[in-house]
């Protein structure tokens, strides 16, 4: 699951919301760093992608793609589901998309000073490009990908993978939907324990 999934897993907790989307960022023993809510936020956002990436159904789903972007079908998968969720945002949160972006990114404004320089440039390419409602049509899931495909180290064609979703759009929101039901049932057990 990519930024919108993992911030919308954390529910109304701010905090937990903001280490759950730092987390990538945030390596090794630096976490002893953050304050104990957002620690958890990145603790739980580690458990997410661990249950994620070992889930059969997300599995599926990168074996589809996996012959063309290799390692990188994994965050594709990630990018895909973020995209489903923005789309049909309304079947899992009372609050419109919109409101809720901006009610989020208010609310990380306030965080970011606190964190190193490379947290403060994602939170600042979060807001100012507004990746959550980029992620609801193909299109804004396209300049995304291109934004990421521009900084990795190797040939990862990212931006060309939303014609593949496109062809099997059916079949990705198909598993989306299945394992959305699990990975929310999943993350409110784990929450419940941090």
């Amino acid at each position: 699951m990519n930024f919108l999934a993992h911030v919308y897993l954390s529910g109304s907790n701010i905090p937990l919301a903001v280490g759950n989307l730092i987390a990538d960022r945030v390596k090794g023993k630096n976490i002893e760093l953050l304050a104990p809510e957002i620690q958890e936020g990145v603790l739980l956002h580690r458990a997410i992608d661990t249950y994620t990436d070992q889930h059969p159904l997300v599995r599926e789903c990168v074996k589809k793609l996996f012959h063309y972007y290799r390692h990188y079908s994994r965050v594709i998968v990630d990018m895909y589901f973020d995209h489903f969720l923005a789309a049909h945002w309304n079947s899992f949160h009372p609050q419109d998309l919109e409101t809720f972006s901006l009610s989020f990114y208010e609310a990380l404004k306030n965080y970011t000073p606190q964190f190193p320089e490379s947290i403060q440039k994602l939170i600042s390419a979060l807001i100012k490009y507004n990746w959550f409602e980029q992620y609801k049509t193909v299109e804004g899931l396209g300049l995304i990908l291109e934004q990421m495909e521009q900084r990795t180290k190797f040939h990862s064609n990212l931006a060309a993978s939303t014609e593949d979703l496109k062809q099997n759009y059916t079949y990705f929101e198909s598993y989306f939907f299945e394992f959305m039901g699990e990975l929310i049932a999943f993350t409110k057990t784990k929450t419940n324990h941090l």
